[in-house]
């Protein structure tokens, strides 16, 4: 389990479809004065440099941030795609994209003051790298070395009765698609009325391939749950192969917002980042 390491991955296209519809769940939060927490059960490093280290070796970058960089500021790049680049470019300077920002990051740099960004991270370089990273932010953070499945256990609802869950783990244990459908039917009965954000990979592997209709039965087994679904492919499954070929984000308790700007963005976003006649997107949602 202690093999997988986002830099690697960071600003690839699954990166693209979780971080912006990220953006898009704490800007709609952020409507409201009363404070939330947000809460990320698999918080990774916290930020990560596309010009060394990992992201070099992999280029994965190219497949996502990359491309959209030089569109930031086009008139036909959709709201929700202009939103999520903003908050990459909060971190850099100028036209120069260095750094991209993780989950943990981006809900820093957007929350307020009074509401909370609760991290777990059990990798054991991650959580060196995380820690170093918020060591100045002395409040409104706060890091737990742990599973963050368990984790989410004790926390909930959290304090405010508002936030926001975001579930991501590597899934490089066939296990973790079981815990996830499993700390999804534990939680929501506990915090009905928190938003809950799962992302999942869509490589060449059958719990993969299963866990979109996985989740949504999970959502229309539970009473009064709204969700949404929504993927973004880029190409083709290889033959044999378990490479990232697409991603998927299941929302439960969505924003009313999401649905129209994600229709708006995914299929540009296909257009923009599709390899292949294979590249696609689904969107579909549950309203009680």
């Amino acid at each position: 389990m202690f093999s997988y390491r986002h830099g690697f991955h960071a600003g690839n296209h699954a990166d693209v479809l979780k971080h912006m519809v990220l953006v898009q769940m704490l800007e709609h939060l952020l409507q409201k004065d009363k404070p939330f927490w947000v809460i990320d059960t698999h918080a990774g490093g916290g930020i990560y440099d596309l010009t060394s280290g990992y992201a070099t070796k992999s280029a994965e970058a190219d497949s996502g941030v990359n491309t959209l960089w030089p569109l930031r500021n086009k008139k036909a790049t959709p709201e929700a795609v202009k939103s999520y680049l903003a908050q990459v470019a909060a971190l850099n300077s100028g036209d120069t994209l260095q750094w991209y920002p993780g989950s943990p990051q981006l809900a820093a740099q957007m929350l307020r003051q009074g509401d909370h960004l609760r991290l777990y991270e059990l990798h054991p370089t991650e959580i060196k790298l995380l820690r170093g990273h918020f060591e100045s932010v002395r409040r409104g953070v706060s890091i737990e070395e742990a599973d963050g499945f368990n984790g989410l256990r004790g926390i909930l609802p959290p304090p405010p009765k508002r936030g926001l869950v975001h579930i991501d783990p590597p899934y490089e244990a066939k296990e973790d698609y079981k815990r996830v459908l499993q700390t999804l039917k534990e939680a929501i009965p506990r915090f009905a009325t928190g938003t809950y954000a799962v992302w999942y990979p869509e490589v060449a592997r059958m719990e993969s391939q299963q866990f979109g209709a996985q989740l949504k039965r999970l959502g229309g087994s539970l009473e009064k749950v709204d969700w949404l679904h929504a993927t973004l492919r880029v190409k083709g499954a290889e033959k044999g192969g378990l490479g990232l070929y697409g991603s998927g984000m299941f929302i439960v308790n969505p924003p009313w917002t999401l649905y129209d700007r994600l229709a708006e963005a995914l299929p540009w976003l296909v257009e923009t980042l599709g390899v292949d006649d294979y590249a696609a997107y689904t969107l579909e949602a549950q309203q009680s």
